[in-house]
């Protein structure tokens, strides 16, 4: 290394031998940005030997793309004030060709025996090549995270503030964005009242240092009925959790899976088993001539038969319904309720269905809904205690929501037949509801983003409210 030959106007030897072993470049430029001194530094950063450079014009030196911008900046601070200082960063040309980063201070010096302004300039490439890693791997995760129906999110160890997350959790959470930044805690207000001890419980343990695989419902806009599935995990630094991350998925679709499958099967046991065992104890009758064959027995035998094969013919339609769903479209309630009547009334005709749904109005369902609406009706008559059933079919608004309500005066519907459709109760070998019609009419709902409400009582009758959002330029919605 070759030392710095400095005039005896910037000091004595000790004072240049001090300035050669500092660890940043220091130079001197005059007006015009000539080097009019420069420190043994200047070799270690930059590649040029002190004598190389003094005497040659500093900005020539400055990446091309940087040069106007530190120029205007070094001509701002010699306008200013004596002792102004500021700093700059840009690329310095190197000995060998290339470019360091340099973080350079420029200070308006007070001294003028200096006869110029000192640089003092420190190498940063580094940290630029660091933040640009940084930066490049937060575009990748940005695109990555911009393109999922995934949530991915990044909190701090105690849950006061969002470090990351994407905008899938408004769609997921109906919160949006903005607020959980304000408030990290406002996604709580998005689980279901009933699971949220659970998740509280769930990040003290991620705080604590624990990974977490967890579900519960969210989205109180469709009535919590959107469940998810999160995964957590702590991110440790020198033994302490210092980040939270994890990501959310949408298994709304595999739950109702998983609910079709359990209660068509128990249904399908509990059934199929006490109809065989009809069919079979009155063949064991007959077949030991234990009971001589009448009418009544006969037809107790194809009554029988025949509600099996209405239950295999209704299973068949429920799973053609739920495995072909079709995207939600815009649905005409009384066009709808007129098919639906006129196909009952065809195999009911000593039932009277009387309707008064107004025309124009409209709903986001399935294309199916006309089959929940004969299956009520259906339902309804079937279970009258008279000849000549009466049901009646009427338009329901409530806010942005329109819907239909389909009333009997028939025997109420046992509480366990709907409680366990609304998810009051679990479904199991005696919660399971005794018939494939509601599991139908609720799922159809359900997957129209719908809501069902059931209003049954002794003297009452029966009155079932099927609700569903109003497609979007609806003059009626709100």
């Amino acid at each position: 290394m070759v030392a710095s030959t400095v005039p005896n106007v910037y000091g004595s030897e000790e004072l240049v031998a001090l300035l050669d072993n500092a660890h940043d470049k220091i130079v001197v430029i005059d007006d015009d940005g000539v080097y009019r001194y420069a420190n043994a530094a200047a070799e270690r950063v930059v590649g040029y030997e002190p004598s190389e450079i003094v005497g040659t014009a500093s900005f020539a030196y400055v990446h091309p793309g940087d040069r106007d911008r530190v120029r205007s900046t070094f001509e701002t601070v010699i306008g200013d004030d004596p002792g102004a200082t500021t700093e700059v960063e840009y690329r310095h040309r190197t000995a060998d060709g290339g470019y360091v980063w340099l973080r350079s201070r420029v200070m308006n010096s007070t001294d003028d025996r200096l006869d110029g302004y000192v640089v003092s300039s420190t190498d940063v490439t580094e940290r630029r090549r660091a933040e640009a890693e940084h930066e490049e791997a937060q575009s990748r995760l940005g695109e990555l995270a911009a393109n999922t129906t995934e949530v991915l999110w990044m909190f701090d160890a105690d849950w006061s503030e969002v470090l990351f997350v994407n905008d899938a959790f408004e769609d997921l959470w109906g919160i949006p964005v903005e607020r959980l930044r304000e408030d990290p805690r406002v996604f709580l207000e998005g689980v279901h009242p009933d699971d949220r001890d659970r998740v509280r419980a769930a990040m003290r343990e991620l705080s604590a240092g624990e990974a977490v695989d967890i579900e519960y419902r969210v989205a109180p806009d469709t009535g919590f009925r959107r469940w998810v599935w999160v995964q957590g995990r702590p991110v440790f630094e020198d033994g302490e959790v210092v980040r939270i991350v994890g990501f959310v998925r949408d298994v709304t679709d595999r739950r109702r899976r998983e609910q079709h499958l359990r209660v068509m099967g128990r249904l399908l046991r509990h059934n199929l088993r006490n109809d065989l065992n009809v069919i079979l104890g009155r063949v064991e009758l007959l077949k030991h001539r234990e009971e001589v064959p009448t009418d009544a027995s006969v037809a107790s035998i194809v009554e029988t038969a025949e509600s099996l094969l209405a239950t295999a013919e209704k299973e068949r339609l429920i799973v053609e319904t739920l495995a072909e769903t079709e995207e939600r479209v815009v649905v005409d309630l009384a066009a709808a309720v007129r098919f639906a009547a006129e196909e009952v009334r065809a195999e009911h005709p000593e039932a009277t269905i009387t309707t008064s749904v107004e025309e124009g109005h409209e709903a986001i369902a399935l294309p199916d809904f006309a089959i929940a609406v004969q299956e009520l009706l259906t339902n309804a008559v079937n279970h009258a205690e008279t000849d000549r059933p009466r049901v009646s079919v009427s338009t329901v608004e409530e806010g942005d929501r329109v819907g239909i309500a389909v009333a009997d005066d028939g025997p109420p519907i046992p509480e366990g037949e709907y409680a366990v459709l609304a998810g009051d109760t679990e479904i199991d070998s005696l919660n399971h509801g005794s018939g494939l019609g509601l599991w139908l009419v609720h799922w159809l709902v359900d997957l129209s983003n719908g809501e069902i409400r059931f209003d049954c009582g002794p003297g009452k009758g029966n009155r079932i409210t099927m609700l569903f959002n109003r497609p979007p330029d609806d003059p009626e919605g709100r």
